[in-house]
C-alpha cells in the first residue's frame, strides 16, 4: 500500500474514534491535500451508494450546500429570496431563475432586461 494511502489510512480511523464534526471536517481537508479527485469522487460515492437514497440524497445536498426549493415568502419576498440565493447552489440558481423568468409575462420580461441592463452598467 502506498504511504500515502497508509496516512489517509490512519487519519480515518482517528475520524471515526473522535467522530466530531472537527474530525470530520479535518479529515476533509486532509484528503483534500493527499488524495487526487479521482480517489476523493470515488470514496464519496461508495460512501453514498452504501446509505439509504434518501439519506445518500440529503448527505449530498449537505455536502454541496444545496438550498432546496425556495420556502413561501409572506412578509419581504425579496429579503426571503436573497435569503434562499445565499444557500442555494449554482444549479439550483440557474434552475430556478431560467424557470422563473420563463413564467414572466412578455411586459415583465421586458422589465426585468431593463433592469438587469442598469445593474450591469451601475457595476
Amino acid at each position: 500500500m502506498p504511504p500515502a494511502h497508509k496516512r489517509m489510512s490512519k487519519m480515518l480511523g482517528y475520524t471515526l474514534t473522535l467522530g466530531t464534526s472537527d474530525a470530520w471536517s479535518g479529515f476533509s481537508d486532509v484528503a483534500a491535500a493527499r488524495l487526487s479527485n479521482e480517489e476523493r469522487a470515488a470514496l464519496a460515492f461508495a460512501s453514498l451508494r452504501s446509505l439509504h437514497p434518501d439519506h445518500a440524497e440529503l448527505t449530498a445536498r449537505a455536502a454541496i450546500r444545496a438550498a432546496g426549493a425556495p420556502v413561501p415568502a409572506f412578509l419581504g419576498q425579496m429579503d426571503e429570496a436573497r435569503s434562499w440565493a445565499a444557500l442555494a447552489s449554482r444549479a439550483e440558481l440557474k434552475s430556478y431563475a431560467a424557470a422563473a423568468f420563463d413564467a414572466l409575462s412578455a411586459a415583465d420580461q421586458t422589465d426585468f432586461f431593463r433592469y438587469i441592463s442598469e445593474v450591469e452598467i451601475a457595476a
